[in-house]
């Protein structure tokens, strides 16, 4: 297990700071809804820390974001913390953010072009709304109060409309990570950040 750097830790932190205000942006900017759709920004923060921070680093800010939530920071969505939200239907969606991180971080390891960097945000965001949902439903089923008529494909039902809005922000988060790659981050001591990874 590599040592993290200085640096390393500092983006941990950045990122779990920036993962927190994307869970409650409508809090503090309400006017960020789409046809009653809050434009929350977890997700693309998510696949960010994996585009730019490689499959370690962003896996393990992840984690911490994860870790600083449960033991009550209120970092989750609507400024929420503490061990009730493992209960939570949604809980899921904040677990798949560390595989999200992981596997974009692997596919952009390997490959650095921009069609590279969209593809693994897409993929990132797939991951998000698989494991999310099928905890989501599963947590409905086995021990949450589940609506009326819940069904496998009512939860599904449920991620239509935040969906362009998630695909739209995967593509922004691929192609402004591919950007900073070839700008910021390969020169300095932020070169190679995800191959330190």
């Amino acid at each position: 297990m590599k040592k993290l750097r200085a640096l390393d830790i500092t983006l941990v932190g950045m990122f779990v700071a920036l993962t927190a205000i994307g869970a409650n942006i409508t809090s503090i900017a309400p006017f960020l809804h789409v046809g009653g759709v809050p434009i929350t920004l977890q997700t693309f923060f998510a696949v960010l820390a994996g585009l730019i921070l490689g499959s370690r680093i962003g896996a393990i800010a992840m984690i911490v974001y994860m870790l600083v939530g449960l033991v009550g920071v209120p970092v989750f969505a609507g400024f929420s913390g503490g061990l009730r939200i493992i209960f939570s239907p949604t809980f899921g969606f904040i677990v798949s953010f560390i595989f999200v991180a992981f596997i974009i971080g692997k596919i952009i390891e390997r490959k650095t072009s921009l069609s590279a960097y969209i593809t693994a945000a897409l993929i990132g965001m797939a991951v998000n709304y698989l494991f999310g949902t099928n905890w989501m439903y599963f947590t409905f089923k086995l021990w949450a109060a589940a609506p009326a008529g819940f069904t496998y494909k009512m939860a599904w039902l449920w991620m239509i409309p935040p969906l362009p809005k998630d695909i739209i922000l995967s593509i922004l988060a691929g192609v402004l990570a591919h950007r900073l790659e070839k700008t910021v981050l390969s020169k300095g001591q932020f070169k190679n950040v995800k191959r330190a990874s």
